[in-house]
């Protein structure tokens, strides 16, 4: 299902956004910190927001295949982000998914 390889591709994005929480000029598969952490309000409960148009370029142009090797990663609730939320992202973005993940 494309949707759900779309899914998994925002929510390694997002666990590299709390990953590199916190360095500086670090970029991962492709997504830089700042890519990183404008997508981390929309991942976020209690009251997630829309992506904003950062958050959607930097899911833009991710690696997809590299963000995919972490999908199953437990890592995104130990740092609070709602995996379900993550993985809307590429939908919300109104981008393509990625060929595999």
């Amino acid at each position: 299902m494309e949707g759900g390889r779309i899914t998994k591709v925002v929510a390694l994005v997002v666990v590299m956004l709390v990953v590199l929480d916190g360095a500086k000029a670090v970029t991962l598969c492709n997504v830089t910190e700042d890519g990183l952490t404008a997508c981390r309000p929309s991942v976020t409960q209690p009251n997630p927001v829309a992506p904003s148009p950062e958050c959607c370029d930097a899911v833009s142009g991710a690696d997809f295949k590299c963000l995919c090797s972490y999908k199953n990663s437990f890592m995104l609730p130990s740092f609070g982000i709602d995996p379900d939320l993550a993985l809307a992202l590429p939908a919300k973005c109104n981008l393509p998914s990625p060929s595999e993940c």
